[in-house]
């Protein structure tokens, strides 16, 4: 049985229904729903074709030339189908719920399936995605200087069972220009947004939600404009730690990384950490003295934070003073801190 389904209520139940996106790998590549499968109907060089003939010739043409294309892959399209959803239960989709979803919705139909056919397809789910930016949320900024272990904080908050989102960990970077650590790659900016907007759909509206404090783009990826927006009217916990205990901590963590690396991304930011200071930091990371490269960059980046900083309504900002280096009870104190503050976001 095929059944129509409105994409906000297919993705309650997507936890339970696997789906199916039928949509080119390219396609695929570019962004899609979070946990989604790729069952392709055509190729990447498939859909070209198809979509030549139905501009230049007709509707008929592009749906004749499909069936030649797809004809001996259906017995594969159900094996596979099988494998993701033994139950025979699965959603479906391509980019508009066109003619690519219900053709494969009919086969599947016809093997026994029931099938949850998303209306509007992935265009339909976009639009979705784009609406969870406009919501409101109860966010709590966390910000700090470089090395403040902001990122650490975050996550023993999530493993107390705090609500929060991390924008570094879901763009893939960590924000400077050493951000990519030699080693993420980036979703596309597409598929960014996606996961983000699948998160925030699980989250209480009405509950706190911790974020770090970030600048629009992280690395490549930008912050959707809407959901940023509500990150800087949102109240902020400045974290003030010991200038040697960050200094300390980004030497271990840039330690191991290669020096072509870190000295290539020093050279990026040359203009504006200027001429003899870079010099100084890549002769600091030759000569392998890290906490000399990171006392070196951080005079640039903690300007670059207090320029943020001083754009945020004071009446908004609360400093907090973390000295001891055990990072739970970092977190007790912070967590204390917003209790005893009464910070809201109102």
């Amino acid at each position: 049985m095929t059944k129509p389904i409105l994409v906000n209520d297919f993705l309650l139940l997507h936890n339970i229904i696997p789906l199916v996106d039928v949509r080119t790998p390219a396609e695929f590549e570019q962004g899609h729903v979070p946990g989604a499968f790729n069952l392709p109907l055509f190729t990447n060089e498939e859909r070209v074709s198809v979509g030549t003939t139905y501009k230049q010739v007709g509707r008929e043409e592009a749906i004749l030339l499909g069936f030649d294309l797809t004809g001996s892959k259906w017995s594969g399209f159900i094996k596979e189908a099988l494998i993701i959803a033994p139950d025979k239960k699965i959603g479906v989709h391509c980019w508009r719920g066109g003619m690519r979803s219900g053709a494969m919705a009919w086969v599947l139909d016809l093997y026994g399936f029931d099938v949850y056919l998303i209306q509007g397809g992935y265009k339909k789910y976009r639009g979705w995605v784009h609406q969870q930016f406009e919501q409101p949320y109860q966010l709590q900024i966390l910000g700090g200087m470089t090395g403040s272990g902001k990122t650490k904080l975050l996550q023993k908050f999530k493993s107390m069972g705090e609500q929060v989102i991390d924008l570094e960990d879901l763009a893939q970077h960590q924000g400077s220009s050493y951000g990519s650590m030699n080693k993420m790659v980036q979703p596309t900016q597409e598929q960014f947004e996606n996961n983000l907007a699948d998160q925030l759909k699980g989250l209480d509206k009405q509950q706190k939600i911790w974020v770090e404090d970030e600048s629009l783009s992280i690395g490549k990826r930008s912050i959707p404009n809407s959901f940023w927006h509500q990150m800087r009217g949102a109240p902020m916990i400045d974290i003030k730690v010991n200038l040697q205990l960050r200094v300390n901590a980004l030497a271990a963590e840039y330690g191991s990384l290669d020096k072509n690396f870190l000295m290539e991304s020093t050279e990026r930011i040359r203009k504006r950490l200027g001429h003899e200071q870079t010099k100084y930091a890549i002769e600091a990371i030759m000569e392998g003295r890290m906490r000399d490269f990171v006392k070196i960059v951080l005079v640039y980046y903690d300007k670059t934070y207090r320029t943020g900083l001083n754009k945020r309504n004071p009446e908004k900002v609360f400093s907090l003073e973390l000295n001891d280096s055990a990072i739970a009870n970092q977190a007790y104190h912070l967590l204390n801190f917003t209790v005893n503050t009464h910070i809201t976001n109102g």
